[in-house]
């Protein structure tokens, strides 16, 4: 055996200690980005059956939940609407009203918490009757007619005080347009945050439970992303960089790693991995049904995402993950 060589990697593992004075990616608080929903009335606090622990929230529920938000170290959001089926129409009107549910909340939460960065995910589908995310006529989703209501919502975000505007909608020009809308309004300094690379997913479903934002038609696969192309998010990257864009999301992130890495080493700008819904679904009912730890697989599962190129993840699993790094300490 004395003339056999070999590499001990393990003494760089040997340790609890020696593990976290080597650790190459590290999670924090301030990378997450937590997603909430807030819905027309009062009292309101809706368990979304699909995603336990994620709530549709009133207005007078809101700030109860961005105290727990604040108090556990979390540095941003982002606000979804709900609106009711009655409150819809065919051009999204909500999505940019004065008073649409995005904009009132913002205003609120920004009253009491005006250091926490407020996300406007910017987009029509969960205002329009028939649920996509632009104008439609003969059944066909219109893009260049589509461009005004999606700069018009993003004025009024950034209007109520919406730090980042984050449009969602995959129309081609979607970001020159917002860019242009946000500029020529005066708000030159609030970035854009482009859902630059979307797939059409099914890891979305509980998401359309939580927003009630399912097209009534179709699909949106005539505009979102074929989950087998890897070369096409280069050149969707490209064009929202070239465009305007400040921050690029890769949305989904688990089954999207290698695209996450991909946008990474293509570009300076900072990269946010989307950690959809039913990831987060799946995950809950595996640890749920007691087949998987959940503090482990989550913590493990956001670290690969970082480990992938992210710099920032949008995740549902925000507070818990909170909560799980301070039991580290």
């Amino acid at each position: 055996m004395k003339d056999i060589q070999f590499t001990r990697h393990r003494r760089l593992r040997a340790s609890a200690g020696m593990r976290s004075l080597v650790r190459e990616t590290h999670l924090h608080k301030e990378d997450f980005i937590y997603p909430i929903f807030v819905i027309d009335g009062e009292n309101i606090k809706n368990e979304i059956t699909s995603m336990p622990g994620v709530f549709q929230l009133s207005m007078d529920n809101l700030l109860t939940e961005v105290d727990e938000v604040t108090s556990l170290g979390i540095k941003s959001v982002i606000l979804f609407g709900v609106p009711y089926e009655h409150d819809k129409d065919e051009e999204g009107t909500g999505a940019f009203s004065h008073n649409g549910l995005v904009q009132v909340a913002t205003r609120l939460i920004k009253e009491k918490y005006p250091e926490l960065i407020v996300v406007a995910d910017t987009c029509l589908c969960e205002y329009t009757s028939h649920g996509h995310c632009g104008v439609v006529e003969g059944g066909k989703i219109l893009n260049d007619a589509s461009l005004n209501l999606l700069a018009q919502t993003a004025i009024s975000q950034a209007e109520a005080g919406a730090d980042i505007i984050a449009p969602s909608n995959m129309m081609d020009g979607f970001v020159a347009a917002i860019r242009a809308g946000l500029d020529e309004a005066g708000f030159e300094d609030v970035p854009i945050m482009s859902y630059a690379v979307k797939y059409a997913s099914s890891y979305y479903g509980p998401f359309r439970d939580a927003a009630n934002g399912a097209p009534q038609f179709g699909d949106r696969k005539t505009y979102q992303m074929d989950p087998a192309n890897r070369m096409e998010a280069f050149r969707e990257a490209e064009s929202d960089i070239d465009e305007g864009a400040d921050f690029l999301i890769v949305k989904p992130a688990l089954s999207y790693q290698d695209i996450i890495r991909d946008v990474k080493n293509y570009t300076t700008l900072p990269v946010v991995a989307y950690n959809v819904s039913g990831e987060y679904s799946m995950v809950k009912a595996a640890a749920l049904n007691g087949w998987v730890d959940e503090k482990s697989i989550v913590l493990e599962m956001l670290t690969g995402m970082k480990r992938a190129g992210a710099d920032l993840i949008i995740t549902y699993f925000a507070k818990d993950a909170a909560r799980y790094l301070d039991d580290i300490k």
